[in-house]
């Protein structure tokens, strides 16, 4: 059972795709649980699991054995229904393509997650131009995604993603399609939320950029947990903090 303490517990993890007649194992009887308010990086090569790993968290996808539990729900126990309800009001998400609908604007992009939940008119347009000014875009709300640089449409994806006031915010190589100077900005904002809002952030990654400002990385390769590390550096942690992940 997980902690009441935790956001995110994956407890012996494994997700395995059919191939042929065979099975390929992308996720290995994976453990480790992630508190409120953190920052944390999934990091390690093409194919080690990374993806698979957040479409877990994010309930688009089930483990084939073991469990995870988002804000102390049982996933594996949810329904499809339950499951995309627990999306819309627990997470955010943020893609490496930003996948912004390429009609609507910058407002229209982030307020659509409030329609779908049925959120009042005036309420929503207060939490869309909030959002757009915490990611510093209130300026730019009415132009459409072909009008926006890289930079700006990566943070009109955050802004929608956070819009809803989620439990945690997951990024899928959220600075894989922007050069060094919109990377840098997009950490720093990841960041700032982070601190300011509380907002909890998971993201997959293999820019040593972003990894460069993350206080916890966990490391994949082939599908198994090679290392949870913990940074001095940061806010909050006394000293360096390696744990060898527990296969047994």
């Amino acid at each position: 059972m997980a902690s009441t303490n935790t956001l995110v517990s994956l407890e012996r993890v494994t997700r395995k795709f059919p191939l042929d007649h065979n099975a390929v194992t992308a996720l290995s009887n994976v453990s480790f649980h992630i508190d409120p308010g953190e920052f944390l990086a999934i990091s390690g090569p093409s194919g080690s699991g990374k993806s698979t790993l957040l479409n877990l968290i994010g309930c688009i996808d089930k483990p084939t054995s073991g469990r995870i539990f988002i804000d102390g729900t049982d996933t594996s126990l949810l329904t499809s229904s339950q499951c995309s309800l627990l999306r819309r009001e627990k997470i955010g998400f943020v893609f490496q393509t930003f996948n912004l609908i390429p009609v609507f604007t910058a407002s229209e992009n982030v307020e659509y997650p409030l329609l779908i939940q049925g959120v009042k008119t005036i309420e929503r347009r207060r939490r869309v131009t909030d959002a757009l000014a915490n990611v510093g875009l209130s300026g730019r709300a009415n132009h459409r995604p072909d009008l926006l640089s890289g930079g700006e449409r990566q943070r009109v994806a955050v802004a929608r993603a956070i819009v809803h006031r989620p439990s945690l915010v997951l990024a899928d190589e959220p600075t894989a399609n922007l050069d060094t100077q919109n990377a840098t900005q997009l950490i720093d904002l990841m960041r700032d939320l982070n601190r300011t809002l509380g907002l909890t952030f998971i993201f997959s990654t293999h820019d040593q950029r972003l990894l460069e400002h993350t206080p916890r990385i966990v490391r994949l390769t082939d599908g198994c947990i090679i290392s949870d590390t913990h940074s001095e550096r940061f806010e909050g942690a006394s000293r360096e903090q390696v744990f060898a992940a527990s296969v047994s």
